[in-house]
């Protein structure tokens, strides 16, 4: 096995502990180079980090030949731009999620990596968290029986502080729906498949330049519907994942650390699984990515389902920004 040697592009608060240790600790990886517009930031995380090299020039770690594959790890609005940087230098790119500010720009990056004909993956990282694999097992076993009803709802009192880029639509593509609910229909659409006719609408009630209201409808491939309702102007907290089924239902939460999964078979049967979280949330997922490159296994969070989680959150957030 070789080990595939790691660049990061945009070296902020996500890779101190959720991504960049993961780079470092997966088998078979390593982390080699860090980028950063602000140089003594940079040289600053590749001390504190163990990392050889540091650059504040996006191109210089791109094309760093004892860099294999790049991580972008900047806001959306600046995905699509690097993503294809990246893809110029015929390098495998791991980009953050969400994976765009929309759907089109996701299309523009998959076609930049097809000419280029290397890989694209998204870091959608609960399609590997334990809770979720939990629940996938679940689904695919056959264990709840027929799928028949799919939901997501998150409330949370976000409108009392909208500061910093996942509130500025043009970097982030909208609000916390984009940034948050990218994670949940991401993972929906994982454990039971992607979304078929979906509608939405969304609404900005507290004030602020993004929506702070959401709800979305759709059904699955098996006629099983779903739904998701994100309030992010609620003076009450909720987070619920639920997947019903003929025989049973499980339930967790999407953002919570503790991966308390319950199963309740229909029959009085109800059980409590701990799942937790490991340290380094990217971790599982970026080791899948690893072995692929190895040619040991796949990974499950690739452009093409980036691209349909773009194109769900834009049916309710297209219109709403037009009429802004």
């Amino acid at each position: 096995m070789r080990t595939i040697r790691w660049g990061i592009l945009g070296c902020g608060d996500v890779t101190e502990v959720k991504s960049g240790p993961a780079l470092q600790k997966a088998t078979n990886s390593a982390l080699v180079a860090v980028m950063r517009r602000d140089s003594a930031k940079a040289a600053d995380y590749a001390r504190r980090h163990g990392v050889a090299k540091w650059y504040d020039d996006a191109d210089a770690l791109i094309f760093d030949p004892d860099v294999d594959a790049v991580y972008v790890a900047t806001p959306p609005s600046s995905h699509l731009e690097l993503a294809t940087r990246v893809a110029a230098a015929g390098k495998p790119c791991y980009v953050e999620k969400p994976m765009a500010r929309n759907a089109a720009e996701c299309r523009a990056m998959i076609a930049a990596f097809e000419i280029a004909n290397v890989p694209l993956f998204v870091a959608y990282y609960r399609r590997q968290l334990p809770a979720f694999v939990r629940a996938k097992a679940l689904v695919d076993g056959g264990s709840l029986g027929t799928i028949t009803g799919v939901s997501h709802r998150i409330s949370i009192p976000s409108h009392r502080n909208q500061n910093g880029w996942r509130f500025d639509p043009e970097i982030a593509g909208g609000g916390l729906v984009v940034d948050l609910g990218s994670h949940a229909f991401n993972a929906l659409d994982w454990i039971v498949g992607p979304f078929r006719d979906v509608v939405g609408h969304a609404s900005n009630v507290a004030g602020g330049a993004v929506e702070d209201v959401a709800s979305y409808s759709w059904r699955h491939d098996n006629g099983a519907v779903g739904s998701g309702h994100f309030n992010f102007a609620s003076g009450a907290r909720e987070d619920v994942m639920e997947i019903t089924g003929t025989e049973g239902r499980v339930r967790w939460a999407c953002f919570d650390n503790h991966g308390v999964v319950t199963i309740d078979r229909g029959d009085g049967n109800v059980t409590t699984e701990h799942h937790p979280v490991p340290p380094h949330v990217h971790q599982p997922l970026v080791q899948t990515i690893v072995d692929e490159r190895n040619g040991v296994g796949r990974c499950p969070s690739d452009a093409a389902a980036g691209l349909r989680t773009a194109a769900v959150l834009d049916v309710a957030l297209a219109p709403f920004y037009a009429r802004s």
